[in-house]
């Protein structure tokens, strides 16, 4: 599509928007494990081949349908196998963690990957009561976020230290730039924090953009952040029929709805099958639910939407969160969304085929 074409909308957001990804590492059933992690690794590769700003990875831990467990050293694989593309996590969950680790972790990290390392942050415990005593935090924990931000920060800072003589190496005196993951409540912790802002903004618009005014108002600059800094994240599907974009969304928005009735979150299973499937109706209803405030569709359809968001919100720039069955069709979406941008592709490799050993 030519680029004179594309939305107006999209063309001046296009200006200063970034477009990055987080992979979840999320498994395929019948699949092993270790082949989510490979993907990832793979996956993190072609999105630089095709100019995607950031490839994050996320923390969850005792869940079947996600392989990726230890963040940080997945990251480590990812920026090993790129050069030139941000890495970070979607994040670490602080409340799992003690803040001298995470920043240790983080501090070598960057000195692995200097001026490449992103420190993606959230407040998220255990999926279960199990998972939540065998790492010992409880839902409470959830509500210290606040001071554990700030205790992080003082690791990494040339001043007052959280403990009295005790050195985060090699993290004290880096800059790395940290990020919340945030809800529309969670917008207050960030600014106070002094953080960048991460937020999900394709469902419930109106919280979310409430939420971002109330950021950039009450932000606070601090040794990561001078100024407000807007990260609008969701799922996106691009297709040649606005059908075959949805049938993206079909996996992610079943295991979503089985999670949600069976307390569980099971490995993706291929589109047509669920489809096929005799649901309750419950499980109908947040299955449906689960496929709705996404943007998917044409190439055109989702220029326009994407342009009318970044518009709206003012967003410095969107993190593309999608997951699939079908890694083909899934990776053909992420390169038609960077021919939509406009992104700097440098040559992509081949985007079927085994992945490496990472």
């Amino acid at each position: 599509m030519p680029r004179e074409s594309w939305p107006a909308a999209f063309v001046e957001a296009e200006v200063t928007i970034r477009l990055s990804i987080l992979d979840r590492s999320r498994t395929r059933r019948g699949r092993p494990q270790a082949e989510a992690l490979r993907d990832t690794v793979r996956f993190a590769q072609q999105a630089e081949a095709l100019g995607y700003h950031r490839f994050w990875v996320s923390e969850h831990h005792g869940v079947p349908g996600v392989a990726g467990s230890a963040p940080t050293v997945l990251a480590a694989a990812v920026a090993a196998a790129t050069s030139r593309i941000r890495v970070g996590t979607g994040g670490v969950m602080l409340p799992n963690h003690r803040t001298l680790v995470v920043a240790e972790q983080f501090g070598v990290l960057e000195s692995l990957f200097p001026g490449r390392i992103d420190m993606g942050l959230g407040r998220s415990v255990g999926f279960t009561d199990g998972i939540r005593r065998a790492l010992g935090a409880g839902k409470e924990a959830a509500g210290e976020f606040g001071g554990q931000l700030a205790e992080l920060e003082g690791w990494f800072t040339d001043g007052p230290r959280p403990h009295a003589g005790v050195h985060a190496r090699p993290a004290e005196g880096l800059r790395i730039p940290a990020f919340v993951l945030a809800n529309e409540a969670g917008a207050d912790v960030a600014a106070a924090a002094g953080a960048a802002l991460v937020i999900g903004g394709l469902n419930g618009e109106e919280r979310m953009l409430a939420a971002v005014a109330r950021y950039r108002d009450a932000f606070r600059p601090s040794s990561w952040w001078q100024r407000p800094y807007v990260v609008v994240a969701g799922n996106v599907a691009v297709a040649d029929t606005r059908e075959e974009a949805r049938r993206l969304l079909v996996p992610e928005a079943w295991a979503l709805a089985h999670s949600r009735t069976h307390g569980v979150f099971p490995p993706l299973e291929p589109a047509e099958e669920t489809e096929a499937r005799v649901m309750t109706e419950r499980e109908r209803r947040l299955y449906e639910e689960g496929l709705r405030g996404h943007v998917h569709g044409t190439e055109d359809e989702v220029a326009a939407a994407l342009g009318a968001l970044v518009a709206r919100s003012g967003a410095d720039e969107v993190l593309v969160t999608t997951s699939s069955y079908d890694r083909e069709a899934l990776l053909d979406s992420y390169r038609r969304l960077a021919r939509i941008a406009g992104l700097p592709a440098v040559g992509a490799p081949a985007l079927t085929g085994p992945a490496p050993r990472a």
